[in-house]
């Protein structure tokens, strides 16, 4: 009698089996797998040890959480919110830390949410308080002939703009210092929505060093060890971290808040300038940004930080039209003061024009150390509203903060050199200048051949509405919005700036995945013709790439 028991025993079993099997159709079964695969052995130990458990009256642990879950997979970036604080930000890289297989199939009727921050997430290194907070402590002696610790208030942006006169709009303007943009980018960055504490998943990582503010400080009247101490701490800080080996330091980028020659020194003199932080050999595999760039291709120019720091999309769009529709008195202008000390300086042939032309050139003069009208907000808009151009030649340097202020009062930039913009803010301004600029031989001008307001008579009204009407456009990216707020459909320089560093480290990553050496071109000097390709005029200005001039 036990052979028909037997029997009847197995089909109750197999009936029971396939009932069960039904019902497991109905839901998503492969993460009942630890590989994420949906073999019968799977099911089989499922139900053996539901049966079991069933018969001992205990839960069932056989799926606890870790085998849900591939623990071999790279985590899902889960920080995405507007002002992410630190705990914030660590119980979401715990999280990360508990991501399902992409491989996994998800339930029925479920969707993946889209990561908006896919393949922008930034890590940032939590340096040593004397790489950064502590170089601001001493903010009067930061720069030699400036009391720096008023402009550090409001995020970096300084003391707010209480009466324009009605020239500014009525608020987010600041007396905003033009060295401080090291603080101003950092405050930003913490407030940047795709942060991450897990650097392994990191698509870039920042290095928040004040670099120009240290080097400010030692400039003038200090050896070359002063200059030189903090920024070859930095790096040798950087080389033992773990995210340093992942690429050599490839992805890390940071903000030099001066021009690149400060930081590019030759010798190893007391009598030369600058600090070398730029030539050490862990900084040739690092990408920098500053305010004005040599030619080596690893430094990219960001624009300097301007007064209008805006909390709106609103507020651009009424800046925008009110700058479209302003009228100007004056056909050019120039604000600055001569450099008598610069031989190849085309400033005395500038102001000498201007003072020749006062019904049609406004000329704002500013002077050489104590209080100047050129620091003064109002004073500098209102100078570059009133004109329809406005000269930008060389100054200390080939790059001047006076691009950007002239540009924010929707004034056609006149440059007398391709290395003050063209070859400079590549990420910011559209290679075709000729759409929103004027461009004049600086020889032309120096050897007294060519009448400034003459060629500018020469372009038509409809030429001038339209390149003005670029220049207008070009607003948004050139500011620097207020980090306790957010702009919601534009891209301001904090934006486009991340954008060109992720894709160039992006490409870097790529070509490591290729098997390609990934130093061939990184950090390579003499790269001005290829800052300048794209625009098509580096024939014509082969002499510019090929003079050692400095100014």
């Amino acid at each position: 009698m036990e052979g028909p028991a037997i029997i009847r025993n197995w089909f109750v079993f197999l009936v029971a089996f396939s009932f069960f099997v039904v019902f497991f159709k109905a839901f998503d079964y492969s993460v009942l797998s630890v590989d994420g695969t949906n073999s019968a052995t799977s099911l089989i130990s499922v139900f053996v040890n539901s049966f079991n458990n069933l018969h001992a009256h205990k839960p069932n642990h056989s799926l606890d959480v870790p085998q849900m879950f591939n623990q071999n997979a790279s985590p899902d970036p889960l920080v995405d919110t507007d002002n992410p604080s630190i705990d914030v930000i660590e119980s979401l890289d715990h999280a990360n830390n508990l991501a399902v297989n992409k491989n996994t199939t998800l339930a029925a009727g479920t969707k993946r949410p889209a990561d908006s921050c896919e393949g922008r997430y930034i890590y940032v290194h939590h340096l040593p308080r004397r790489f950064n907070d502590d170089v601001l402590k001493n903010c009067s002696v930061l720069v030699k002939w400036l009391d720096m610790c008023p402009f550090l208030t409001n995020s970096g942006f300084g003391p707010q703009v209480e009466n324009s006169e009605g020239v500014l709009s009525e608020k987010s303007w600041f007396t905003t210092n033009q060295f401080l943009l090291e603080v101003i980018f950092h405050e930003r960055m913490k407030n940047y929505k795709c942060l991450t504490n897990n650097s392994s998943f990191a698509n870039a990582i920042y290095v928040p060093f004040y670099a120009g503010l240290d080097a400010g400080r030692y400039l003038w009247g200090y050896n070359i060890s002063m200059r030189d101490s903090l920024g070859s701490d930095l790096v040798k800080w950087l080389a033992q971290q773990p995210e340093w080996k992942r690429m050599w330091g490839r992805d890390h980028f940071f903000v030099l808040g001066r021009i690149g020659w400060d930081f590019r020194r030759q010798t190893d003199h007391d009598s030369d300038w600058g600090s070398k932080l730029m030539t050490l050999p862990e900084s040739m595999n690092l990408t920098a940004l500053s305010i004005e760039t040599t030619s080596w291709s690893n430094e990219f120019a960001i624009p300097y930080p301007t007064y209008f720091h805006p909390s709106s999309d609103d507020e651009v769009f009424q800046w925008q039209n009110r700058m479209q529709s302003h009228n100007r008195r004056y056909l050019f202008a120039f604000a600055g003061a001569p450099r008598p000390s610069a031989n190849d300086s085309i400033r005395k042939e500038i102001i000498h024009q201007c003072l020749a032309s006062r019904r049609t050139c406004n000329f704002l003069r500013c002077n050489s150390g104590g209080e100047s009208r050129c620091d003064n907000p109002a004073e500098v808009i209102k100078v570059f509203q009133d004109s329809v151009f406005c000269l930008q030649p060389p100054g200390d340097s080939y790059t001047r903060r006076s691009i950007f202020d002239s540009i924010l009062a929707g004034c056609i930039p006149v440059f007398f050199h391709p290395f003050s913009a063209y070859a400079q803010y590549t990420w910011h301004l559209q290679r075709d200048y000729w759409r929103y600029s004027v461009f004049i031989p600086i020889d032309l001008v120096k050897d007294g051949f060519v009448s400034i307001k003459q060629v500018l008579l020469q372009i038509s009204d409809n030429e001038m509405l339209a390149m003005r009407k670029e220049v207008i456009k070009v607003i948004p990216r050139v500011i620097y919005a207020d980090p306790r707020s957010k702009l919601e459909t534009l891209e301001d320089a904090f934006d486009i700036t991340l954008k060109g560093v992720l894709h160039r480290i992006g490409k870097v990553r790529d070509n490591i995945n290729k098997g390609r050496d990934p130093s061939n071109g990184f950090a390579e000097e003499n790269s001005w013709k290829m800052k300048l390709s794209g625009i098509g005029v580096e024939e014509e200005w082969d002499h510019f790439t090929d003079s050692s001039m400095r100014y």
